[in-house]
């Protein structure tokens, strides 16, 4: 067995029904408990994302940690995640995504709420997300537990989420620009795209400026960039949307079709469908995750409920809505039964739906990608260091993983997409195993608004 059967064979183990029910299973749980707030709740949420407040020095403000959790959530995977779910497991597949999101939003908001509660200051340092609330609201005894689940986030970012999966949409979302990419023969034998090889060093060079730069300057950028692309990005979706309209009910019934119908079930399609849905689900909103609890810990705000609803609101207005208008834009226009894999489906999506300039659509498409995927890249950079500052505060072991990010950044650009995406989904169920676990056992602490 060679290693990309056993990278798949370990994805399919983890990622099977014992998982995906605990996943929903902790929704559904959450949402009976705190009294359907993903809905109730969603005005004051977004009151609560777009407040003005003051930010001392030592903390970042709750908008900019919340621009940071959307930074790591709005990356090319977002994207490429959706067109992977509805190419995969058919249009139906977008169904079980926004189930899935939908029952996600009360974990985000019981992931953010315990890392306020429970996060840990040693020497005007917050260490915050799910490693603190297992250690501090669990106790002693499960720091095995927390431990684990900061190892595995530190490989997370290193070794997909952060790194691979957004590199390689860039790159591939190049190439739909340049289609006469030039190659050439490595040491290796094997041949070398000249494409992927600038966009990887490019985002190297930029990733290296960036993160060495800290925290602040992390949220720094992703204030200023993230609200700009979301609007771009969202714009462009309803103008396809608006251009297809007449097409608009015959696409709502066929993905209604597709996740429901008696011939779904039967052929097994349904089962595809959904397995689709809740991984890549899972992967545009980190429901269940935990990481974006790291970065709203770190802010000055001290009420954990309303870091919980600010972390609920921001998933709805970004994540879910952007998932709904990419897939629906998708399945518009055909793109995911044109064999076509990776960033070039929703490339072909734009172009068809738009029908203007193909040249021009790609070029747009490029750069939202681009925005989305290096505010990931910094965003999961933070991520990791979080989870390795909880592990060691050894400087020099500080310094090596940043020049390993930085490395993989580059190295992401020349991989391909199955493998990566099976890679990140692999470290997300590491992840998601632990922090499920705390949850469950400090669900009473877990207060509603």
């Amino acid at each position: 067995m060679n290693n990309l059967n056993i990278i798949k064979t370990i994805h399919n183990y983890l990622w099977n029904i014992p998982l995906i029910t605990m996943i929903l299973l902790v929704g559904i749980i959450l949402s009976i408990k705190l009294k359907g707030l993903q809905i109730t709740k969603l005005k004051e949420a977004f009151f609560i994302l777009f407040k003005k407040e003051k930010k001392d020095k030592q903390s970042i403000s709750t908008f900019q940690a919340i621009c940071i959790s959307l930074s790591a959530t709005l990356g090319a995977g977002n994207i490429t995640g959706v067109a992977a779910a509805v190419t995969l497991g058919g249009p139906g597949a977008l169904i079980w995504m926004i189930i899935t999101i939908l029952l996600g939003l009360p974990i985000k908001y019981a992931e953010s709420y315990l890392a306020c509660k429970y996060r840990i200051i040693n020497d005007n340092k917050i260490i915050g997300g799910p490693y603190a609330y297992i250690e501090n609201g669990l106790g002693g005894k499960y720091i095995l537990l927390s431990k684990s689940y900061a190892l595995f986030g530190m490989l997370a970012a290193i070794l997909g989420l952060g790194t691979f999966i957004q590199i390689n949409g860039v790159s591939d979302a190049f190439k739909n620009i340049f289609i006469n990419d030039i190659y050439i023969n490595n040491i290796f034998g094997t041949k070398l795209s000249i494409s992927s090889l600038f966009i990887g060093l490019i985002f190297s060079f930029l990733a290296y400026m960036v993160i060495l730069g800290g925290t602040k300057k992390i949220a720094k950028y992703c204030e200023i960039l993230i609200p700009v692309v979301a609007f771009i990005y969202i714009s462009i979706c309803l103008f396809v949307i608006i251009i297809n309209i007449k097409y608009l009910p015959h696409t709502i019934i066929k993905i209604f079709i597709n996740s429901f119908n008696k011939e779904a079930f039967t052929s097994g399609i349904i089962g595809y469908a959904i397995k689709e849905g809740v991984t890549k689900g899972i992967f545009a909103s980190e429901a269940g995750i935990g990481s974006s609890a790291i970065a709203i810990s770190s802010t000055e705000e001290k009420d954990p409920k309303k870091l919980g609803l600010a972390s609920l609101g921001s998933t709805f207005f970004g994540t879910l809505i952007i998932c709904i208008l990419t897939g629906i834009v998708i399945v518009i226009t055909d793109s995911y039964n044109q064999n076509l894999s990776g960033i070039s489906i929703a490339n072909y999506a734009f172009i068809t739906g738009l029908k203007i300039n193909p040249k021009l659509v790609s070029i747009i498409l490029f750069i939202c990608i681009t925005i989305f995927a290096f505010t990931t890249i910094i965003g999961w950079n933070l991520y990791g260091i979080k989870c390795l500052n909880y592990l060691t505060n050894n400087k020099y072991i500080y310094y090596i993983y940043q020049w390993i990010y930085i490395m993989m950044v580059f190295i992401g650009a020349f991989l391909n997409v199955e493998p990566i995406w099976n890679v990140a989904e692999i470290f997300n169920a590491l992840m998601i195993i632990p922090n499920l676990l705390a949850i469950l056992l400090l669900i009473k602490k877990i207060k509603n608004v």
